[in-house]
């Protein structure tokens, strides 16, 4: 879990968003190793030398358009001196691997739009661009008040 939340760390500062980290080690024990329910996230790692170097963090989404779960990729990560190895190569194929094995349909994911070193890689791969699509998201106070209007289940 340290080298996880390192990881997530490094990221952060390399999207310019060094104090957006909210999670903990005892958040991605929950979501990786949870006690008495299955996983919501999974994660793949590069280990060099013993250590931790990169990493995937990944949850199955579900396509109703294909009736077959996916992966979603949240975080591929590698640290800097070790990019342009073949490591992030090697984790998005072990993800490829995962969707070939349980018969998913998709492996997707999102890069930011000024992260050009990144989708020149994902286009290298034959990754697809889908920028039809605008993400939209609700957090925070928003989230709260939606919720807060929700019928009792």
């Amino acid at each position: 879990m340290p080298a996880i939340l390192g990881l997530v760390h490094e990221l952060a500062l390399y999207e310019k968003a060094p104090d957006s980290v909210e999670a903990t080690e005892a958040h991605f024990r929950a979501a990786l190793f949870p006690d008495g329910h299955a996983p919501t996230a999974f994660a793949h790692v590069a280990v060099l030398d013993g250590t931790v170097v990169g990493m995937a963090i990944w949850y199955v989404t579900f396509s109703t358009w294909l009736g077959r779960s996916g992966i979603w990729l949240e975080d591929l990560f590698v640290l800097p001196q070790h990019r342009g190895s073949g490591l992030g190569k090697g984790l998005l194929a072990a993800l490829a691997a995962v969707c070939a094995e349980r018969d998913y349909g998709r492996l997707e994911w999102w890069v930011l739009k000024w992260n050009t070193p990144s989708i020149g890689f994902y286009d290298s791969i034959g990754g697809q661009p889908m920028d039809e699509w605008l993400t939209y998201r609700l957090d925070g106070e928003d989230l709260d008040a939606l919720a807060e209007t929700a019928s009792p289940t």
